[in-house]
Parts: structure tokens; sequence; C-alpha cells
């Protein structure tokens, strides 16, 4: 069976409160959705979710992208199974063109890093994933166990637990979160600290009252701290009792971690600095971190982030599956497929749907319940189908995309 043509959606999100942190504030996610249909009508969908603080990308690109690359020539294998079907996923390669977000010298340092045009590939490559598992009549999270790369990593959970967060609020908004936190049975949260003018020592030592003393409590600083400044930031936040702290300077000063981390008694976790693998491998050789934060969009699919964490666990260092907030079910979904077939994921984010999105685009509903237990999926493909009427309402451009040349 062949790609008929891919369909890509630029679509807004309206998220149900502003999410702030110290890189970005947003009323709004722009993502990039992508309908792939095979020759006898089978539909898969994927999803990428943009951050031109991350990876250089914005939705508006990514679709100057899509239209020149040469699909035709990428794209045109016939699959009669996963093996097919990954090799088929492994040659897609994005054009580098597009406006860009910064300068051009800024993207070519995206590009040089590998990162540009990650969330293109994570959504194309999802929609690969999603149409052929629906014709093999098996989940996705079945890829991992016939993807080489991964078999040191591989599992198969029944269910997973994902964590909560609690973004740069004002005090009582915190509280309550925290209170919401602790009430709906979470055993791990990630507060976003670094906010300017922000006393995050005394934040954190109201929130762990908040949210009691059992809670695995971690912080995100979204590279707001310079290196000389890490050790006496993170030093107040030590009496909150947190068990890691997440990409504390910007990427430019990642090395200084390398020495840092001698003097910051608490693992240190990549996130703006970890969105490829020429990231992970400079990591490693560097010493920079503890642990990695994989995020399918950020890290370019879902075959790129098994390849992350087979990478630390040779490595011996730890990782979690992380998410962009304004991610749609489709996200969503693949995100559990790769948690449910991964062993030791130290922290697991997403599946918030319904508690960040103002209107669901999936008939799916796949939100965690109580405690942030959520089952696996276990229906072919990923396992959402798409609402078209809300896609109709939040779709902003459309480009379709034949392969046949």
């Amino acid at each position: 069976m062949r790609i008929a043509d891919l369909t890509a959606y630029r679509v807004r999100l309206p998220l149900k409160r502003e999410i702030k942190h110290a890189s970005a504030t947003r009323r709004e996610s722009e993502n990039l959705m992508v309908r792939c249909r095979l020759d006898d009508g089978t539909e898969g969908w994927g999803e990428g979710v943009p951050r031109a603080y991350v990876t250089g990308e914005t939705a508006e690109g990514e679709m100057a992208q899509l239209a020149a690359t040469p699909l035709a020539e990428q794209l045109s294998g016939d699959c009669a199974s996963w093996e097919d079907v990954i090799g088929l996923c492994e040659r897609f390669s994005p054009a580098e063109v597009g406006p860009p977000t910064h300068d051009a010298a800024a993207v070519q340092g995206y590009v040089a890093r590998g990162c540009y045009g990650n969330a293109l590939r994570c959504a194309v490559e999802l929609s690969i994933l999603d149409a052929f598992g629906r014709l093999l009549g098996e989940p996705v999270s079945n890829v991992t166990s016939h993807f080489g790369p991964a078999q040191s990593v591989r599992a198969s959970n029944a269910r997973v637990r994902y964590s909560g967060a609690i973004m740069a609020e004002g005090p009582l908004a915190e509280r309550v979160s925290a209170l919401k936190m602790r009430t709906y049975g979470f055993s791990q949260c990630k507060v976003k600290v670094g906010m300017p003018s922000a006393d995050d020592g005394q934040r954190l030592r109201t929130l762990r009252r908040w949210i009691g003393p059992r809670m695995d409590l971690r912080v995100d600083a979204n590279e707001a701290w310079h290196s000389a400044e890490v050790t006496a930031r993170v030093e107040p936040l030590l009496l909150s009792r947190i068990t890691c702290i997440e990409q504390p300077v910007p990427h430019g000063e990642v090395e200084a971690l390398a020495e840092l981390r001698r003097h910051v008694p608490v693992p240190v976790m990549l996130d703006e600095s970890l969105a490829s693998l020429a990231d992970a491998r400079a990591a490693i050789r560097q010493n920079t971190c503890d642990l990695f934060n994989i995020r399918l969009s950020k890290c370019g699919g879902f075959l790129a982030s098994l390849r992350l964490a087979a990478l630390a666990r040779e490595a011996g260092l730890g990782f979690q599956l992380g998410c962009h907030p304004g991610e749609s079910g489709i996200l969503s979904a693949a995100g559990r497929h790769w948690a449910a077939s991964v062993d030791g994921i130290r922290y697991l984010e997403g599946s918030y749907d319904r508690h960040i999105l103002r209107e669901l685009p999936t008939h799916e509903d796949i939100t965690f319940s109580y405690g942030g237990w959520a089952p696996a999926l276990t229906g072919p493909g990923l396992g959402v189908r798409i609402d078209s009427a809300v896609l109709e309402r939040i779709a902003v451009e459309k480009k379709v995309v034949g392969l046949r040349s």
C-alpha cells in the first residue's frame, strides 16, 4: 500500500487560560495537523507544535517547508509491514525553507543542531504511522518492538501515570492549582520558575505546604537564569525538597552546566537544549545533564524520540516524556502510545486535553483520570478521530500535497 497524498492544516487552538513561563506567554497554540491518505482511502493524522524559541519553527513556515519538500521522492514506497513503514518515515526530510522566525543566522543554528523542521517531521511521521496502523489493524505502540534502536527501552505497560504542572500565575491561582494537584491524587508535580521579580523560594515553600509533603516536586526555569546566578537561584528552592531542575540556563550557556552541576545538589534536566540527536550527543560528551526532556514534536517524532531514550539509557541518564501546552488529542494519543511502549520514564507529561483546550478537535477525550492514571490505547493506529466540524473552525490554512510525480 502507498501514500496517495498529505493534507496539512495550520490551526489555532484557543486555550482555557493564559499559559505563562519564563520563555513565553500564550492564550492559543498554533499547531500543524497533517492528514495522510493511503491509496485505498485509509486516513491517518499527525500533529506538530512548533515553538520558535525551541526549534526555530512557525506553523506558517512549516506549510512552506512541506510544499517545498520532494515528497514523491521521499514517501513513494510501497509498505506491507511496520518495518516498511519505519523505513518510509526515516526517508522523510523537510526542505530547509520557510519564513524564518529569527534572523537567518539564528535559523541556521537550529539547522546545524538538526532540529529545524522537527515539529513538521513529527506531524508527517505520526500521520503515516496512524494511517498504516489502521491499515495493519495494530496500535502505533507496536512500532517500538519493530524499531531496532529502541530495544533497550522497549516495554509493554497496561497503564501510565502523568504528572501535574503549575504555571507561573498569581498567588491565589497557584494555591488553587496546588490544592487541585493534591486533591486529584497526583504523585508528581512540576512548577514553572524564573519569572522576573518573582520570589521563587517563597513561592515554592508556599506551594509545598499546599501540595503536601509527599508530592515529588520539580521545577522548570525555561532558560531564565544566566549561568553565573544559577547556584544562588537554586539554593532557596532546596528547602522545598525539589527532585529536579529543568533547563536553568539559555541554550547558549548550556556548556556551563558541566561545572555548575558540581554545585547544584539536584539532578539537572535539559529541554530547550535537547531537541536532536546532535544535542543529546553533545550533552553526554560535555556532561551537562542528568536527564533528557524528550518531547515528540520538539524532537522530531515518535522514532527520533525512541532513539533519544535509548541513547540516554546507554549513557546512564534518565529521561522524561514531556509535552507542549496546547497539544491536541492527536499528540496526546501519540504520547500515550510512546509511554506505554517505553520502560523507565522518570516523569511523564501530557494528556491535559480538556484541562487546557477550549475545544477538543478529536472525538475521543483521552485526558488522564484520577491520580494522573491513564490506560494504554489498544485500538488500531493512534486510536483517535478528528472532528471535522471543529477542524473547520480552527483551521486558518490548508494545503494538499499529492505524491504522484
